[in-house]
């Protein structure tokens, strides 16, 4: 991964939920994903943004589905997460344990 192309936690945590919810990947479900894993409040709108910037980016992909009667008609927009994606999450998980190999929270406390 180049400069410049490694991800974020946010886009990280994004990615993240998109595969542990799987065919319900759309904001609400990613939203809520976020929020009952990690307890950290997220907004509609940063998911959102964050949804489009990984998308143009190539790390995922997305489809308009059909409306559904239980959600008044209102249609969704699915997105899934690329090979490209997944390499990303590849690449960046393994350079953080590169940074972290060696690293002791304990040791750097007591300095």
């Amino acid at each position: 991964m180049s400069k410049g192309q490694h991800l974020g936690e946010f886009e990280q945590f994004i990615l993240l939920a998109l595969l542990r919810v799987r065919r319900e990947g759309y904001g609400m479900t990613v939203r809520r994903e976020i929020e009952e894993t990690t307890g950290r409040d997220v907004s509609i709108g940063s998911v959102y943004a964050t949804l489009e910037r990984l998308e143009t980016k190539g790390y995922l992909s997305s489809q308009h589905v059909d409306p559904e009667p239980d959600r008044g008609g209102k249609p969704r927009r699915i997105y899934a997460v690329t090979r490209a994606g997944l390499r990303a999450l590849d690449q960046t998980r393994e350079a953080l344990a590169k940074m972290w190999d060696g690293v002791a929270i304990k040791a750097a406390r007591s300095r």
